[in-house]
């Protein structure tokens, strides 16, 4: 049986060290953890926090997060479509996600505050209400994506082509044209 953690602080952990106790994580705190590589499958993490954490290419596979906010931490690389979809739902602030893939989740409402983007895969995914509060989405793929109702307006380096993802009422602003248009090879000048 899986060990059941409630109200645990966590504060300087290396786990690559000293291993990482798979189990069911209820209002813990992570604060400067080092999780880069480590195993967190089967893992439930119930209304967490994680603050500048290092968990890059962790496995994700069927690990539940819900009500979980990272903030400040680095995780490159992650396969969050890996995640287990049942009551799925967390945000970001100030994090680097470069790599990482959110495909085919159903993700409404998921914030992403002043993150770092770069070449993440939301294909498929179901991004309606969601929020890209002044990110870097630099390569970034949105294929069959559903933005309806989606901020991008302090979004940047964004590549979106509204024929193949739907978009209803997804807000930009005028500096965001240019990534909308770009496979056009339209000049705005």
């Amino acid at each position: 049986m899986k060990p059941y953690l409630k109200d645990k602080h966590f504060d300087h952990t290396d786990f690559t060290e000293k291993g990482f106790e798979a189990g069911e994580y209820d209002h813990c705190t992570f604060r400067n953890c080092n999780f880069s590589g480590i195993d967190l499958s089967e893992c439930m993490f119930m209304d967490c926090r994680f603050e500048s954490c290092d968990l890059s290419m962790a496995k994700l596979r069927n690990t539940t997060f819900q009500d979980v906010t990272f903030a400040h931490c680095k995780q490159l690389g992650l396969r969050f479509d890996d995640c287990s979809k049942t009551l799925l739902t967390f945000s970001f602030d100030t994090c680097s996600l470069n790599f990482s893939s959110f495909a085919r989740l159903k993700l409404k409402g998921i914030v992403f505050r002043e993150c770092r983007l770069q070449e993440v895969e939301f294909a498929g995914a179901d991004l309606t209400n969601a929020s890209f509060d002044n990110c870097d989405l630099d390569r970034a793929v949105f294929q069959g994506t559903v933005l309806e109702s989606s901020d991008f307006r302090t979004a940047y380096n964004f590549s979106i082509d509204p024929e193949i993802n739907r978009m209803k009422k997804a807000r930009f602003s005028i500096n965001g044209l240019p990534g909308l248009l770009e496979k056009h090879a339209i000049i705005i000048a």
